[in-house]
């Protein structure tokens, strides 16, 4: 443990003992295939079936709909314990924080009913398209369309960048159902993807995360039933909006358990290896750099902690979930950089952890909305 005697502030007897679960399930199911899935770019399909029976999918989701019946903190849980065992390719983020909150939130009883309990026991995997080619974090210009075509909607248009999307059977579609009315247009729709007109593109290769299947997706008269809307028409935006807070202080929370876990294996590693007759933990710079790590991730820590309380009490905003989110992302970076530095040269090695983390680390301050965005969002707070 990096902090002696440190408990989360929203952590109870039942949480520890889901910790202790989704530990042991992480560490004997998924840990030792963890090469495997990066050399074949994604993780394994029955892995989330897996995860399903084992109870680790949609924790936050009522049992009415085949969930845990736990809340946002459950689902904290189970992150921390499959992203401290350096687990990459899980894309469980996603899945059970992003895809089953907006179905809960905005689904109507029976696409509840329809798509949650599959969700759940990892029969389906959800995706959301957001990204498109030329639009980046500014969602109000997507270029993909919905239009109405009797009861159904014909969808038109691409995505890329969109996690779970070599394995994704559900696709949470960010389209214009009216493209003259900009951001008041937008709507979600639920897209199944044995439909006709969809069509999955090449896994992507990336600088990191590379067990976590990145797609490309295309849709060409993709007719879905109007009954697959979440919600209103012309309300994507503000669901949208109204999700992101949450999406961001999840990245965050990623960003300091990745962070913390940096420095445990840094200190392992200076702890064994000796350079002029002394052990690398030795040397005064070494202990300073490695203060100042921990002393931050423990900032990180606590602040994420501060925010998770906040979002149960229903008053998390946007802009202090924006300063979690580039603020642990930054951080994340900075110090997994100062550890790999620590390495040596064995920092630069695919063999060794550090490196993976270092390339890893990247993209979370771009995802989720870009950390220069997320500024500009704290910035309009200020008056």
């Amino acid at each position: 443990m990096l902090y002696d005697n440190y408990q989360p502030p929203w952590e109870d007897d039942e949480l520890r003992i889901l910790r202790d679960a989704a530990g042991k399930f992480f560490e004997q199911e998924f840990a030792p295939k963890t090469d495997k899935w990066i050399a074949q770019g994604k993780i394994d399909r029955d892995a989330w079936l897996q995860a399903g029976e084992a109870g680790l999918l949609c924790a936050a989701i009522p049992e009415a709909y085949g969930g845990g019946g736990g809340d946002y903190r459950h689902e904290t849980v189970i992150m921390e314990e499959h992203l401290k065992r350096g687990i990459t390719g899980f894309g469980n983020q996603v899945h059970s924080a992003i895809v089953a909150p907006y179905l809960l939130h905005y689904g109507s009883e029976e696409q509840r009913r329809r798509w949650l309990p599959k969700l759940a026991s990892g029969e389906m995997v959800g995706a959301i398209a957001m990204t498109e080619p030329n639009t980046g974090s500014d969602l109000q210009s997507v270029r993909t369309t919905a239009l109405a075509d009797g009861d159904d909607y014909l969808i038109n248009g691409s995505k890329t960048y969109i996690s779970n999307g070599q394995h994704a059977d559900l696709v949470i579609v960010v389209a214009k159902t009216d493209p003259s009315l900009g951001a008041k247009g937008i709507s979600l729709i639920i897209v199944e993807t044995d439909n006709a007109g969809f069509q999955r593109g090449r896994n992507l290769k990336k600088l990191g995360q590379k067990a976590a299947d990145t797609s490309e997706m295309f849709f060409s008269d993709c007719r879905v039933p109007k009954s697959n809307r979440l919600g209103e028409e012309g309300r994507g935006f503000v669901q949208l909006m109204q999700q992101l807070p949450q999406e961001r202080l999840n990245i965050a929370q990623a960003a300091v358990v990745q962070t913390e876990r940096a420095i445990e294996i840094t200190i392992d590693y200076v702890r064994t290896r000796q350079a002029f007759g002394q052990r690398v933990l030795d040397f005064q710079n070494t202990r300073f750099k490695l203060a100042e790590c921990k002393t931050e991730a423990l900032i990180g820590r606590t602040f994420v902690d501060q925010c998770v309380l906040k979002l149960m009490d229903g008053v998390l905003d946007a802009a202090t979930a924006s300063m979690a989110k580039y603020w642990c992302t930054d951080k994340q970076c900075q110090i997994i950089d100062e550890c790999l530095q620590l390495h040596g040269g064995a920092g630069y090695m695919d063999e060794y952890e550090i490196s993976r983390m270092y390339t890893d680390a990247r993209v979370q301050k771009i995802y989720g909305g870009t950390n220069e965005i997320m500024k500009e969002l704290i910035g309009r707070s200020l008056g």
